[in-house]
């Protein structure tokens, strides 16, 4: 069965792992890790009363892997036992790259070529030492009952990739055991070569193959939002499963023995169901290829099928008792902790005296340079880019996920990741949404008893408006017709989903076609609805270009919400010539509250 061991031209790509009674999981990770390029595995075992050793015993014997006990000195937790002796393993130190990572979690190379040896061909090409890959955490995906179908085909859906509590990481780096210390989520660099020079040598890329910055070189285990990437690999965390795998998972305890770790406060945490993922779907058919030739072994076949058989024995009888009932019931309500409301254990506060003292010369150094030499810019996505705080599409609202509906200005809004960019929606937990303009916005359209706004978002604003402003009608748009309808269930809970002063569309501006155009579009809307003031809260989607070709009929008023000074002065020096020339005059004044005002003569 040695065919099925990939080769690399980088030499030996080492996965080192831990176990304890992992024998129904065991094959499925052990073939996913040849499908993707490991060209060696060796894990480490103590205490399995479920076949696991056994099973990983075999695999070294038809030459797959390699299997090794974890000898656990008095007073030493399992797995940094299997560590230290990873760290002096002949094997692992022969070892050309090396990822340290758990039996729960799953390597998705996301690079273009669907591989290992592609990754590092890239990472090799930009002159890296280590990929940093960060997690993404599986949840149940609403799965009860134990199964065996493939973990990877089971659970598809994870937390938001901006999640920031699911950035753990685990680091593929060029091992020598001379500089490097093994650790779970990172090495260490020894500290006699903390200051010989060796630490220039070591360059890192992040998980979009990205320089990470020098700082974690010497410490951190999480990424950041600086540091966060996923275009070339990640780490599947499935941490839960479904219900009875979580009861599997708390017969056997855990690889650090720590107590009660499996309650209903952890699951909260990693069932996180938010969004979609099938980005590791592209290695199912070669890692069920791989799987169905070892099972053509009688011995794999036959260890295989008894822990099944075992497992499924034990948890029928576990069924049977009040303590599965109360563990379920258990599991089910916590399922129902939104994403906003889940508490991690909290971090250790931060010492910066204490840090100080633990840092090499060589790392005061690269601590003092100026930020913008040593910080990258923040990953895109994260900051509400351009004033919009959205997600980008496709936004996919097709699941039925626990929310919180959190009052912003006496309007319900949901704390949901997929719809809001993280600022966004720290800024609804805190009822700040959009807050400046909340307060500004009747002031913004006094006398205006028309209003159009384009780009509305979920319509937060023209909802706002007719609940604080009579005799106003609000006309609604945007493309996005997810969240048009998330708009309309908001209006609905706010009670004015029938009012005939605030109306939707999600109709095209159909901007190409504009120019000239009788019917459709922009026109259309300036026509049929007859605003007295335009809002354009997205003017992306009508290009000063497109903005000139209209006929502003009814408008007396245009408005361009705005975040920073620089985002104004490239709206004034887009805009204001186009709008001069239909005989627009800006309202400075109007700025200090967030808005461009341009107000037609004579209005």
């Amino acid at each position: 069965m040695q065919h099925l061991k990939p080769s690399s031209k980088h030499g030996t790509v080492m996965a080192v792992s831990m176990m304890k009674d992992e024998a129904p999981f065991l094959l499925e990770w052990f073939a996913h890790h040849l499908a993707v390029g490991f060209t060696d595995i060796l894990v480490y075992t103590n205490d399995c009363s479920d076949g696991t050793d056994e099973m990983l015993i075999r695999l070294e014997e038809l030459g797959l892997g390699y299997h090794r006990a974890n000898v656990i000195p008095e007073g030493v937790k399992p797995q940094p036992s299997a560590l230290n002796h990873a760290q002096n393993e002949p094997l692992v130190g022969a070892a050309d790259w090396v990822l340290v990572f758990d039996a729960d979690e799953f390597l998705s190379v996301n690079h273009p070529s669907g591989n290992l040896e592609g990754m590092l061909d890239d990472t090799v090409a930009r002159g890296g030492t280590g990929v940093v890959i960060t997690w993404r955490i599986f949840g149940s995906g609403g799965v009860v009952d134990w199964s065996r179908a493939p973990v990877t085909e089971q659970y598809t859906r994870a937390a938001p990739p901006l999640w920031n509590k699911g950035w753990g990481v685990k680091t593929l780096f060029r091992f020598d055991p001379e500089y490097w210390k093994l650790g779970i989520h990172r090495p260490t660099i020894k500290n006699k070569h903390l200051e010989d020079g060796f630490p220039d040598q070591v360059k890192w890329l992040n998980g979009s193959g990205l320089p990470m910055e020098d700082y974690f070189k010497f410490r951190g285990w999480r990424s950041i939002r600086r540091t966060i990437g996923y275009n070339w690999a990640q780490m599947n965390h499935y941490a839960v499963k479904s219900v009875d795998s979580y009861a599997v998972r708390k017969f056997r305890g855990n690889v650090n023995n720590k107590k009660d770790k499996y309650n209903a406060d952890y699951w909260s945490l990693q069932d996180r169901n938010e969004v979609e993922d099938r980005a590791i779907l592209r290695h199912a058919p070669e890692r069920a290829r791989i799987m169905a030739e070892l099972l053509k072994d009688p011995v794999l076949n036959r260890l295989h099928h008894a822990a099944l058989d075992r497992v499924e024995a034990r948890l029928e009888e576990y069924r049977k008792t009040p303590a599965y009932e109360e563990l379920r019931a258990s599991l089910i309500a916590a399922s129902q902790v939104p994403i906003t409301d889940v508490e991690a254990k909290p971090p250790k506060a931060r010492d910066p005296a204490k840090i100080a003292a633990l840092m090499s010369e060589v790392e005061k150094k690269s601590s003092a340079r100026p930020k913008e030499e040593r910080r990258t810019e923040t990953v895109a996505g994260w900051a509400v880019e351009g004033g919009d705080p959205y997600m980008p599409a496709p936004i996919d609202l097709s699941q039925d996920i626990p929310t919180d509906w959190i009052p912003n200005h006496e309007i319900a809004l949901p704390a949901d990741a997929r719809v809001f960019r993280p600022e966004a929606l720290t800024a609804i937990v805190a009822g700040r949404f959009e807050r400046r303009h909340a307060r500004n916005i009747a002031g913004y359209l006094e006398g205006c008893a028309r209003v159009l706004e384009i780009g509305t978002g979920v319509g937060f604003l023209p909802i706002r408006l007719v609940r604080i402003a009579q005799n106003v009608t609000v006309m609604a748009q945007d493309m996005r017709s997810e969240l048009v309808a998330l708009g309309q269930e908001i209006a609905r809970r706010a009670g004015v989903e029938n009012s005939a002063r605030l109306k939707w569309s999600d109709g095209p501006l159909r901007l190409a076609a504009d120019r000239g155009a009788e019917a459709g579009g922009l026109a259309a809307y300036l026509r049929d609805f007859r605003p007295v003031a335009l809002r354009l809260n997205r003017p992306a989607d009508v290009p000063p270009e497109v903005l000139a070709a209209q006929d502003p009929g009814t408008v007396r008023r245009v408005l361009f919400p705005f975040v920073t000074e620089e985002e104004a002065a490239g709206l004034r020096a887009g805009y204001g010539p186009v709008l001069e020339a239909m005989g627009f005059a800006e309202t400075p004044d109007r700025a200090g509250g967030g808005s461009l005002q341009f107000d037609r003569s004579g209005a």
